[in-house]
């Protein structure tokens, strides 16, 4: 148990350094669509290379804070069923979801992006329109290492969930040792 938890503690204090270069980043995404609107409107101009950074920033934003997201337990579910379950019930479905959902989805994305990023970063892909940005398998190299994150947080989701309820067996078992003492 030792292990697991210092396990968690390492992927989680991960988790939260990519959830805070995420917000800066957005911040930063801010900024550019600040100076991208101000560029065009104001000054009738604008360069297609913000405009790239701005979505490139998007998706850094969305990959590098997914496994913070979800390390937040601020993912988005239905809460319909999930809110009126017992820790229990709900330890299991989260051990199901991510066991049968989340891992395979990112075992499937890595298993793909590893020939999209490397064939991007053998030709040195640069963007088609001119002005744009160049060596975009930097940010290409941001979709496994997202989903490596993702798929680390869910290990540590499951561990999580498998602690809580062998040690909720636990105290269900002494609960139930000092009732039946307690009867004698």
């Amino acid at each position: 148990m030792k292990f697991l938890r210092k396990f968690e503690q390492a992927v989680d204090a991960l988790s939260g350094s990519f959830g805070w270069l995420a917000g800066w980043l957005c911040i930063l995404m801010i900024c550019i669509v600040f100076i991208d609107v101000i560029a065009r409107y104001l000054f009738d101009g604008g360069l297609i290379a913000l405009q790239e950074m701005e979505w490139h920033l998007f998706a850094a934003v969305f990959l590098l804070g997914a496994a913070y997201t979800m390390r937040e337990d601020a993912n988005v579910r239905v809460d319909v069923f999930y809110a009126r379950m017992t820790v229990r019930k709900k330890a299991i479905v989260d051990i199901l979801g991510t066991v049968f959902f989340v891992i395979p989805m990112c075992s499937l994305i890595l298993y793909s992006a590893y020939d999209f990023v490397t064939y991007s970063y053998k030709i040195q892909e640069i963007s088609n329109d001119p002005g744009g940005l160049h060596y975009r398998f930097i940010f290409k190299a941001l979709l496994p290492l997202g989903y490596f994150l993702v798929l680390m947080q869910s290990l540590t989701i499951i561990s999580r969930n498998v602690r809580l309820l062998i040690e909720n067996t636990n105290r269900e078992l002494a609960h139930d040792r000092t009732s039946v003492h307690r009867e004698k």
